[in-house]
């Protein structure tokens, strides 16, 4: 090409270089679709195993790409930088561990092959999320994370839980992605250009109510991303009615992308033009208290782990209330969302491990019965209160630190009540379990579930002990283009 004003070959190949994370999962895509279709029907557990090469290989190139510069790439509308490399392998983590337990809980279906190619590319728009620094590049992501994650909802297409945590979920990713496209057309009106970099200098001169009611349709969409109030109803119907193993994906990976495009998105805008913060730490403080207030009252172990990571939604919001004033914020950012990730896979791998059991009294006297699985899902409980030395401790001292450093002191204490408040319902559910009796035989999925199971509950207990290493490396990730 040209050596003018054009792109030369050497850059086109390091942009190529910037995405092959990217590559590989959409070319493995479209591989684990073409031997499920082709290959006979005894061969679909094969899928599933080429899914879980891909995710690996995947993972290995983003590890290798995290000594690299942080910057922006593709015309400043994606970025590669150490957030988004970690946010690439946390949703990369969450994939293989869901895959695992997808394999025992669809081996049933003879065409479940197909199933890994949507899994595949509904991480795939999660790691976009994290990575987009444009507009477009977001409205692009989201629906990617969002179709696709309509469809794995409703992959059982004869029950009609599915069906309607599907519909439900479909009817709110509707809403909000059309308010989405009608922010994205306002902050384009008022800052001229839809990248990041480009709104961050645009929006200078101010917009008014303009700007409020932009970014206030943008975060919307992100809302519902990541499962925040007024947004939220659909986790716990989701949780409640898909299978098992996608319920622990759709309410953990795309969480992790929309909480980091919403880092990038609230750092972008001049803090003199417009004073977000107290708008986010009102939101996480409603979120917080309404997902921890509507698990209070369920009698379905499903449904409150969904309204649980409602809550833990909440909770993440404090770490973005603090960007740019503390140098704690991302690496606090990031690190719940490890905690909280895989501990949540890890409760929804009893869940699946237990063939889908979700009535409470399902669960009355299992650590008798099963004690390793009662003791996962128990871990898993005691990581989302924050209790020592499990992941969710470190994630929610981080967390408290930083509100409390950048003056969100209040925020903190509604924190830190909501924390309390937790106790109880997760107490509902191992109370039952540890001292009532067992009300019949529990059987169980297979060794794939239980060992997915029990890599996630460790890693829940390694986490918070080799925590320190794990934040100084979060520490050295930044958000390029700020």
């Amino acid at each position: 090409m040209p050596s003018g004003g054009g792109t030369t070959d050497m850059d086109m190949a390091a942009m190529v270089a910037d995405v092959v994370p990217e590559i590989v999962l959409v070319v493995g895509g479209i591989l684990v679709l073409l031997f499920a279709v082709l290959g006979p029907r005894r061969w679909q557990t094969g899928a599933a195993l080429l899914a879980l090469v891909v995710v690996a290989l995947a993972a290995v190139v983003s590890g290798a790409m995290l000594d690299g510069a942080d910057t922006l790439t593709f015309a400043d509308t994606y970025a590669r930088d150490g957030v988004a490399l970690w946010s690439k392998l946390i949703v990369l983590a969450v994939t293989a561990g869901v895959i695992g337990l997808s394999i025992p809980w669809f081996r049933s279906d003879p065409r479940h092959g197909e199933y890994y190619t949507l899994l595949l590319f509904s991480a795939l728009g999660a790691i976009l999320l994290a990575g987009a620094t444009d507009l477009k590049e977001f409205v692009l992501a989201l629906v990617l994370s969002s179709a696709t994650g309509f469809v794995l909802v409703a992959y059982h297409r004869q029950s009609s839980p599915a069906s309607e945590a599907a519909i439900k979920y479909y009817l709110l990713g509707a809403f909000t992605s059309t308010s989405l496209l009608l922010g994205v057309a306002l902050l384009y009106g008022l800052g001229g250009s839809t990248t990041l970099p480009g709104l961050a200098e645009g929006l200078d001169d101010g917009g008014g109510a303009a700007l409020v009611v932009g970014v206030g349709l943008v975060v919307l969409a992100l809302a519902f991303k990541i499962g925040a109030v007024p947004v939220h109803a659909w986790m716990p119907d989701v949780a409640q009615g898909a299978p098992a193993p996608v319920a622990a994906f759709v309410t953990s990976a795309p969480k992790v992308g929309g909480f980091i495009f919403l880092a990038r998105l609230v750092v972008a805008l001049p803090p003199e033009v417009l004073e977000w913060r107290p708008l986010v730490a009102v939101l996480a403080a409603a979120t917080m208290t309404l997902g921890n207030l509507a698990a209070l009252w369920q009698d379905d172990v499903r449904r409150l782990l969904g309204w649980s990571a409602v809550s833990q939604t909440g909770y993440g919001l404090m770490a973005v209330v603090a960007l740019e004033r503390s140098e704690l914020a991302m690496p606090a950012l990031l690190f719940f969302l490890l905690a909280y990730v895989v501990a949540n896979v890890a409760a929804f791998g009893v869940v699946t491990e237990l063939r889908g059991r979700t009535a409470l009294d399902a669960y009355r006297g299992l650590a008798r019965a099963r004690p390793w699985l009662a003791g996962a899902i128990g871990l898993s409980f005691l990581s989302f209160v924050g209790v020592p030395p499990l992941a969710g401790f470190v994630a929610k001292l981080l967390l408290f630190m930083v509100a409390i450093e950048v003056g969100y002191t209040w925020l903190a204490v509604v924190a830190a009540i909501n924390t309390v408040i937790s106790i109880v319902y997760y107490v509902r559910v191992l109370a039952p379990m540890y001292f009532g009796g067992i009300t019949g035989p529990v059987p169980v999925l297979g060794q794939w579930a239980a060992a997915t199971t029990l890599v996630f509950t460790v890693a829940t207990i390694a986490i918070g002990i080799g925590a320190e290493p794990l934040i100084d490396a979060f520490e050295a990730a930044e958000l390029a283009g700020r």
